[in-house]
């Protein structure tokens, strides 16, 4: 289905619901809760209310919560009347965590995502893969939904698109991405204030986390490759909040000469793995190997085990790993 029949089509399921219930996939980054909230807004604009779904039963991150509404998302409970689910930035309902319950309940399910691997089963999908953020899709979907975005929409959108774009640096900003941020500019977004709160409103803990993170910084298959690592240690220790975590991987990849870099977040037997290229070098294939997804250029995975044995099955993946 071509993209503008999605949109249109997903407005109409959307537009006919008494009620919304909106979530996104676990650990929610930047795109996630941004989108979640913007769409909100939009939809309230409208006069249909609109829930907001935690997937792991978390409120919002302490980074979003100067976003307009953020402070409205909560652990996922059934409504007591009839509701459509909207699943975003999620390439599948299975990543809603402890709010995928609601898929089954739902009149309805709208997917939105940009996630090369999303998979719509039988259910309402807006996909796109080269847009450069779900808030793109979701800044796209006003139109068909008859809403003239406020600021509080602005807000939340340019949030998304600046941080799943690595503040506008990575592959994914395109002429067009930087159309949509300057109307979304023009609707109200402030670049400065969102920066800032964003990107400049760290604790000292979580500067000492970059500090520790950098310090552990190794190189592998013959400098092709950078690696690094955390545990629930380092956060107790420093006192950095799990949601700081979240752009610690950006400060790895800065190293120069290398072409894809691995930040590895510890937790006892599990492993969670965040992967970016830096090169014409696909790690989502290679997420994909280790039961994970995401981009070309950025892609995640859980894993059982410990970090030796990650990187043992890892590395020889990798760019210089000899496969």
């Amino acid at each position: 289905m071509a993209l503008a029949e999605a949109m249109k089509r997903a407005a109409e399921v959307l537009r006919g619901a008494r009620h919304v219930v909106i979530a996104s996939h676990v650990d929610p980054d930047g795109d996630a809760i941004g989108s979640t909230v913007g769409l909100a807004h939009a939809l309230e604009a409208l006069g249909i209310p609109a829930t907001l779904a935690g997937p792991a039963g978390e409120r919002c991150p302490a980074t979003y919560a100067f976003l307009p509404g953020a402070e409205r998302l909560a652990a996922p409970v059934l409504p007591a009347e009839p509701f459509v689910l909207a699943a975003l930035d999620s390439p599948d309902v299975r990543r809603l965590a402890d709010a995928a319950f609601l898929a089954e309940a739902a009149e309805a399910v709208v997917l939105i995502d940009h996630h090369p691997d999303a998979v719509a089963g039988a259910h309402t999908a807006v996909f796109d893969s080269t847009a450069a953020a779900t808030g793109v899709l979701v800044w796209q979907l006003l139109t068909h939904l008859g809403v003239e975005p406020d600021e509080r929409i602005a807000i939340c959108l340019y949030t998304a698109v600046l941080t799943d774009t690595g503040r506008f640096s990575y592959a994914n900003t395109t002429a067009g991405t930087l159309r949509l941020a300057a109307d979304m500019v023009g609707a109200g977004a402030h670049p400065h204030d969102i920066y800032t709160a964003v990107y400049e409103n760290r604790s000292a803990g979580a500067q000492q986390l970059v500090g520790r993170t950098l310090a552990r910084v190794t190189l592998a298959n013959g400098g092709r490759v950078a690696y690094s690592w955390i545990t629930p240690d380092d956060f107790a220790e420093t006192g950095a909040r799990p949601e700081e975590a979240e752009n610690l991987i950006d400060y790895v990849r800065a190293l120069g000469g290398v072409d894809v870099v691995f930040l590895a977040k510890v937790n006892g037997t599990t492993v969670r793995g965040n992967l970016r290229s830096k090169a014409d070098i696909d790690v989502s294939a290679v997420a994909r190997e280790l039961g994970g997804g995401g981009h070309r250029a950025a892609a995640g995975f859980t894993v059982e085990g410990d970090l030796p044995a990650l990187l043992d099955r890892l590395l020889p993946l990798l760019p210089g790993g000899g496969r």
